[in-house]
């Protein structure tokens, strides 16, 4: 606060609760997880527990499979969001959806894992090398060890492409709104006075060759709402409009008009006028910027709710409210000629402080629609968080590759060399890659793109062309690292020695 990075009206709270609850969701976590690896072992005889613990159960448990695959159908589910909802909750469903189906990705890969590797195992060719038999094998054998290492793979590629494609692509629907409701080709702004004088308006709607001239200044809002029940409150920018910028703004209004934005009035988008009860002719009560309550009747409601954000206020109901108390921008619709620009232009040159804005890509409208400051702090979180789930991931390959030093022991003294074994190895690395790759594509896929179709109108997000690419390398890498350098470790050790360390 001492920043200023919250407003007087919205106070930060500082409480040991979160601690607390964070201590004991960790606690109960850790408590259920031990529950579940004791649970079997717990009910069988001593001696089948011991051989277990050399191996591991030959059938994967159908309960858990089945739970895995009803996880990923709900994720599948749950992905049609952003069809229903265009806005930053719909968008917010595409990476939960694509995170539950990869925990039912770790439940149901077990019986997946064995079923591709007997699959595998049937389609050998009869003339395959002993070490690529002995890694599909393995793959099936052993699916628990394998599908630990899948699935925990696929979800680094799962949590990467859904939470990065997601802003992206939610970046560049806002930005299409921004342009498909601009028909301005102008702008004005006087940064040097604090906002635009207010004969400005009159003067440029006189100008030849201007078609339409609007006032635009956008401010921060909080609107207070009830979800299920429970009391909400969303901070968001919004703009302060006048009836006229129906000639300069295309908001796609769906009902009301902007013709009524006068008064204590506001419009709201479409999404927001569903889920919080605000159709037009409703009341909503809002706190404007500098901590004021007020109440305002909704004359309209639009679609473009994602680049304009969920409420737009009237520029009486704003009046007073807002620093300077003058227009930041206006936007200006010319004919389309260069006479009208160069008579806008002259008008800026002769009043001191004015600055025209006549941009390729239109007019840009302040403080609305930018790249939001939390975007930046979001893909910070996502790179801590990728970083950890990496390192977590290399480990556990780690610790499983070393685990099997006895076994690599065993292999060797009946007569397999090093180079097979690490033949072997690289070939059960490349299986488990080849398999991460493939599930945390194909459960990232199906969400980009009921996402893209119901943000972009296309079956593909928006973002980097690199980003798929990088993401396989770098799995590649630590699928291959973390197994290739534990075996090589592995095996500079007499197979005697190893047997009895084991």
């Amino acid at each position: 606060m001492s920043n200023g990075m919250l407003p007087d009206a919205l106070p930060l709270t500082v409480s040991p609760l979160p601690a607390v609850a964070a201590v004991l969701l960790l606690v109960a976590v850790v408590w259920v997880a031990a529950r579940c690896a004791a649970w079997r072992t717990s009910r069988r005889p001593a001696t089948e527990a011991v051989a277990e613990s050399r191996s591991e159960p030959r059938v994967p448990s159908k309960t858990r499979a089945h739970a895995g695959l009803a996880l990923i159908a709900a994720g599948t589910g749950a992905s049609v969001t952003p069809l229903l909802a265009r806005s930053q909750a719909g968008a917010a469903a595409t990476a939960v959806a694509g995170l539950i189906a990869a925990i039912g990705l770790a439940l149901a890969g077990p019986a997946l894992v064995g079923g591709v590797g007997r699959l595998l195992a049937r389609k050998l060719p009869a003339k395959a090398s002993a070490p690529t038999w002995l890694a599909v094998a393995n793959s099936h054998g052993y699916a628990l060890r394998s599908a630990a290492a899948i699935s925990t793979l696929a979800m680094a590629v799962v949590f990467t492409l859904t939470y990065t494609l997601t802003q992206t692509t939610v970046m560049a629907a806002t930005s299409g709104d921004l342009r498909d409701a601009t028909r301005a080709q102008l702008g004005l702004t006087a940064p040097g006075l604090g906002g635009v004088p207010g004969d400005v308006l009159p003067a440029l709607r006189d100008t030849p060759g201007v078609r339409a001239a609007a006032p635009v200044t956008s401010t921060t809002v909080l609107w207070p709402y009830r979800m299920l029940g429970e009391p909400e409150i969303e901070s968001s920018s919004a703009l302060v409009l006048t009836p006229e910028a129906r000639g300069v703004l295309d908001l796609d209004v769906r009902d009301g008009s902007l013709a009524g934005l006068t008064g204590a009035t506001v419009a709201v988008s479409a999404d927001a006028a569903g889920s919080r009860d605000a159709p037009v002719g409703s009341r909503v009560e809002l706190v404007l910027g500098d901590g004021a309550r007020v109440t305002a009747r909704v004359v309209a409601t639009y679609a473009r709710g994602l680049g304009f954000g969920p409420v737009v206020l009237s520029r009486d109901l704003a009046a007073g409210h807002t620093t300077a108390g003058l227009d930041q921008s206006v936007l200006i619709r010319t004919d389309g000629t260069g006479e009208a620009r160069h008579h806008v232009a002259a008008l800026a040159a002769d009043r001191p402080g004015l600055a025209l804005d006549d941009d390729r890509s239109g007019p840009r409208l302040g403080g609305v629609g930018g790249t939001a400051p939390e975007l930046w702090i979001n893909v910070a979180v996502l790179a801590v968080l990728l970083g950890y789930l990496l390192l977590g991931i290399a480990n556990k390959l780690i610790a499983t590759t070393t685990q099997r030093r006895t076994e690599l022991a065993a292999l060797r003294l009946i007569g397999a060399t090093p180079r097979q074994i690490l033949a072997m190895m690289r070939r059960e690395a490349a299986l488990i890659c080849g398999l991460a790759l493939t599930t945390g594509l194909v459960l990232s896929v199906v969400p980009l793109v009921l996402l893209s179709a119901g943000f972009l109108h296309r079956p593909w997000p928006a973002g980097p062309p690199w980003l798929a690419p990088v993401v396989a390398v770098v799995v590649a890498g630590i699928a291959f690292l973390t197994v290739e350098l534990p075996t090589r470790q592995a095996l500079r050790v007499p197979p005697a020695h190893a047997l009895a360390r084991g």
